[in-house]
C-alpha cells in the first residue's frame, strides 16, 4: 500500500483544521456576539460550500487563485505556486470544512450566558473575557467542530480535484489515490487505502461521541 497519499492527507487535515479553525472560531464569534447588517448573508456564505456541488466550489476557487485569477496572479508573482500543489489540497479542505467548524463553535457560544461575558467585562478586557472565560466554556463544541474539520479534510474530494489534481506522488490524497486505483482495477490497493480512510474516520468520530454532550 502506497504511504504518500495517507502521509499527504494527514498533513492537509492537520494544516486545513488549524486554518479552520483560526478562521472558523472567529467567523462564529462574530456570528453570534455581533448584529450588523449582512450578517444573514455572510452566515449564508459561509454555508455555501456545504451545500454547492464540490465542483462549483472548486471551478470558482480556480478561477480565483489560478494563473490568471485575481488572487493567483499575485501570488504566483510573490513566487507563491497554489494550483496543483500540496498548497491547493490545503485550501480546498480548509474551504471545505469551514463550514462545520462554524457551525458546532457557533452552537458552543450560544451555550455561554452572556451575563458572565459581561460580568467578566466590567473586571478585564475584551480581549481578555473571550480568551479567558468565553473559550474555556465553549471548548468542547470548538473542539467537536475542529474533529469534524479534520475527518472531513481527510475525506475531501471533489475540491481538491478541481483545484489540487490528483498526481502521483505530489498532490494525490488518500480519497484520490482511492478514486484512481479504482479506474485503473486495482481492487485490492483501493480496499487497503478505504480500510485506512474508514479507520482514521472512524477513531475521530469515537473520540467526538466520548466528549461530554455539547447542545447543536
Amino acid at each position: 500500500m502506497e504511504l504518500f497519499p495517507i502521509l499527504l492527507s494527514l498533513r492537509v487535515a492537520t494544516l486545513s483544521t488549524i486554518l479552520a479553525g483560526l478562521f472558523g472560531v472567529g467567523l462564529a464569534w462574530v456570528l453570534t456576539r455581533r448584529r450588523f447588517p449582512g450578517r444573514t448573508l455572510l452566515e449564508s456564505v459561509v454555508v455555501l460550500p456545504l451545500v454547492l456541488p464540490p465542483t462549483v466550489v472548486g471551478f470558482y476557487l480556480l478561477l480565483l487563485l489560478g494563473r490568471s485569477g485575481p488572487l493567483g496572479a499575485s501570488l504566483e508573482a510573490a513566487g507563491l505556486e497554489i494550483v496543483f500543489t500540496w498548497r491547493a489540497a490545503v485550501i480546498a479542505a480548509t474551504v471545505a470544512s469551514l463550514p462545520l467548524v462554524v457551525k458546532a463553535v457557533q452552537a458552543a457560544f450560544e451555550s455561554v450566558d452572556p451575563r458572565i461575558e459581561a460580568a467578566a467585562r466590567t473586571l478585564r478586557p475584551a480581549a481578555s473575557v473571550f480568551l479567558t472565560v468565553t473559550l474555556p466554556l465553549a471548548w468542547r463544541g470548538i473542539l467537536a467542530g475542529l474533529i469534524l474539520a479534520f475527518a472531513r479534510g481527510m475525506g475531501e474530494f471533489g475540491i481538491t480535484l478541481m483545484l489540487a489534481g490528483s498526481i502521483p506522488g505530489r498532490t494525490q490524497t488518500l480519497p484520490l489515490a482511492i478514486y484512481d486505483a479504482v479506474q485503473a482495477n486495482d481492487l485490492a490497493q483501493a480496499n487497503a487505502l478505504a480500510l485506512t480512510t474508514i479507520g482514521i474516520v472512524t477513531v475521530l468520530l469515537f473520540i467526538l461521541s466520548r466528549l461530554p454532550r455539547v447542545r447543536f
